[in-house]
């Protein structure tokens, strides 16, 4: 009966698990304990307006790596969903890797959640300029009741935009540890189950009679544990796989693991209350509670650090119960899953499938989506929601990360690691050409086909795939350039990208700016110029599109600098008549009026007939513009006359309208003089 009341199924989590909650992440399906936790979440929600005068209201849940605190969550999100009819989102503001992600990244996920991406929305000019899509969610948000979890907050810098929504949105953050810089917040802060609740997720999780019939040998794989969800359930594995094991005999294998006394379970106080902040002001910099201090670890963490990056996640410290149990849980993997489990720490933000797991441990479909159903129900991977086709996906925990790429630097050599990262970059090429090939069958021949298991069947289907896993790829093409040793394999797949993606509704000119960023990185660093040019002059043209006519310039700029020491003359011409548009934009006649003469100039050289009247056209503008009307009208008259000559009767008919517009205009002044 103890368990019963400890454990809430996920089907128990009420009226608001459906509907607004339908694309929040599966949690676990045995929950345990946590009234008084989600309890206080509820009581912190219930309070009216934001920190700082902000709008939006905001929830701190507080407890450190292997502590529940995603589960729990989820759990409180879905419990309240009915509450927010507009939608319950969620993003996480950590990458795998452990840096932290831009609040305008953010953003822009949430926004395509609300499927309210403004037209035109780009980056921000530089690193420390303001990003659009922080104003345009807090915009999109201002009149819907919205719930935004954001997981793995790892500053309050991240938060801090998007507190600027209106009062229906409520932001609940799930951090690791202290968040300052927002006042005026109490965290909720997270430490181990109470022992009853840690027991009963135990009796829940290895099934039978075993923990029921030892109750005192229970109790002490708790303590052991530290009440701790991850730990618990790990230990869990263990004892399911070998029904011989005993209770008593787990606990002690875990303290002889973790170096520690079984004491009585973390606990950040004896009520709700008592798990915020204890700096006596509430805020959420509060350095009271579990998840207040810092983790401190020895030369395990050193060993993590040198492999991951300098603001990447702490590591599990050593004696560490949810360490601990790692560790003799990994010990027990056979060779093909373990190596399948360190593989994945190189899958493009740790999540995968059967058809990106196959390609980086190099085996065959079924027997991937094999390792990874078993690796999950060895809960060492996070179930994902299923794919468009009903892929199972999977990630990667978080907290496992650091502890993983160790492994891998230990067991598989730097040639397999290459071998295994160049397979998925090739594998991704395909699928993206295969998408491409389904949604644009006339574009060309069709690619080679993929295994059965493997393929994309309709264009339907095919959009879903790039749509959904559109942020997956992008980051993967980010990542091998980022590591510069397999350019030519992310080339392709950028090149791929940039035919297949502008192919889905859902791809947004920010998308394209980052894989146009990606090849001028490229080509800067393989000192080709005329591609960096070509980069250039695409990121101009983006830029353009959005109206941000300075930063446009300040592409084209570049790009004739880089076309010019290509020798590319038609580069060079393409670029200065572009910067002439941002010029004309601007309002400068003068600067439009040079660069279109210096283009004009190129066309004439190369014998492009249509690019000169062109020109001349914009010419002729330019000088109206200044009030220089004889030479208006004489450029105008000659493009018109090439215009004619080409048989361009669209392009012949614009100008002369033009034309006709310039002579009336002066036949008006000079019959009413306009006074200087």
């Amino acid at each position: 009966m103890a368990r019963k009341t400890a454990t809430i199924d996920e089907r128990s989590a009420g009226p608001g698990a459906a509907g607004a909650a339908d694309g929040l992440p599966p949690g676990p399906a045995a929950f345990a304990g946590r009234r008084a936790e989600l309890a206080a979440l509820t009581a912190a929600a219930g309070r009216t307006g934001g920190p700082d005068g902000m709008a939006a209201r905001l929830v701190v849940l507080a407890g450190r790596p292997g502590s529940g605190r995603t589960a729990l969550a989820l759990r409180w999100a879905r419990s309240v969903a009915a509450q927010y009819p507009d939608g319950v989102l969620c993003a996480r503001l950590t990458a795998p890797d452990g840096s932290r992600v831009p609040p305008g990244r953010t953003a822009r996920r949430l926004l395509e959640q609300l499927g309210a991406v403004p037209a035109g929305l780009l980056p921000p000019a530089g690193p420390d300029g303001e990003d659009p899509a922080c104003a345009a969610l807090c915009a999109a948000l201002a009149d819907r009741r919205v719930l935004l979890l954001l997981d793995d907050t790892k500053d309050a810098a991240q938060l801090r935009p998007l507190l600027e929504a209106g009062p229906g949105t409520l932001l609940l953050a799930v951090t690791g540890g202290p968040l300052t810089g927002i006042e005026d917040v109490d965290p909720v802060i997270l430490g181990g189950l109470d022992q009853a609740s840690a027991v009963g997720l135990l009796g829940d999780l290895v099934g039978g009679t075993r923990i029921s019939c030892d109750p005192v040998g229970a109790a002490d794989l708790a303590d052991a544990c530290a009440c701790r969800p991850a730990a618990l359930r790990l230990t869990a594995v263990r004892l399911r796989a070998d029904a011989r094991a005993a209770v008593t005999d787990a606990a002690a294998e875990l303290t002889a693991a973790t170096g520690r006394t079984p004491s009585a379970p973390e606990s950040a106080g004896d009520g709700p209350a008592g798990r915020r902040g204890a700096n006596g002001k509430g805020g959420a910099n509060g350095k009271g509670g579990q998840a207040g201090k810092g983790v401190e670890g020895g030369d395990g963490e050193r060993r993590a650090r040198d492999l991951l990056p300098a603001d990447g996640p702490v590591p599990v410290p050593e004696g560490d119960p949810s360490g601990g149990a790692f560790e003799l849980l990994y010990r027990t993997l056979t060779p093909a899953r373990a190596r399948m489990l360190r593989m994945l720490t190189l899958a493009p933000a740790q999540a995968a499938d059967l058809r990106t797991a196959s390609a980086l441990v190099g085996c065959p479909a079924p027997e991937a989506a094999g390792l990874l159903a078993d690796l999950a129900e060895r809960e060492l991977l996070a179930a994902e929601p299923p794919a468009a086709d009903g892929t199972a996906r999977y990630r990667v925990p978080g907290w496992l990360y650091p502890r993983l790429v160790e492994l891998r630097a230990e067991a598989d050599r730097p040639a397999e690691v290459e071998l295994a990262r160049a397979r998925l970059l090739e594998r991704l090429v395909r699928l993206v050409d295969s998408a491409q090939a389904l949604l644009a069958p006339a574009a060309g021949p069709a690619p080679d086909p993929l295994p059965g298991p493997l393929r994309l069947r309709t264009a339907d289907q095919a959009a879903r795939w790039l749509d959904e896993e559109r942020e997956h790829l992008l980051t993967a093409v980010g990542d091998a350039i980022g590591q510069g040793d397999l350019d030519g394999s992310a080339g392709r797949l950028v090149t791929a990208l940039l035919r297949a993606l502008p192919l889905t509704p859902a791809t947004v000119p920010a998308d394209l700016h980052r894989l146009h960023e990606l090849v001028l990185e490229v080509a800067e660093r393989a000192g080709k110029p005329r591609r960096a040019a070509a980069a250039l002059l695409n990121l101009g043209d983006l830029q353009a599109a959005a109206g941000r006519w300075d930063q446009a310039a300040e592409r084209y700029r570049a790009a004739l600098d880089r076309a010019r020491s290509a020798g590319d003359e038609a580069g060079c011409a393409r670029a200065l008549e572009s910067a002439g548009g941002c010029y004309r934009a601007l309002g400068d006649p003068v600067r439009a009026g040079d660069s279109y003469g210096r283009a004009l100039a190129l066309r004439q050289e190369s014998g492009d007939a249509a690019g000169e009247a062109r020109l001349l056209a914009r010419v002729a503008e330019a000088h109206s513009a200044q009030r220089r009307f004889e030479e208006a009208l004489r450029e105008y008259r000659a493009a018109f006359g090439i215009f004619r000559r080409l048989g361009d009767e669209r392009g012949a008919a614009l100008v002369g309208q033009a034309l006709d517009r310039l002579q009336r205009q002066l036949a008006g002044e000079w019959n009413h003089p306009i006074a200087e």
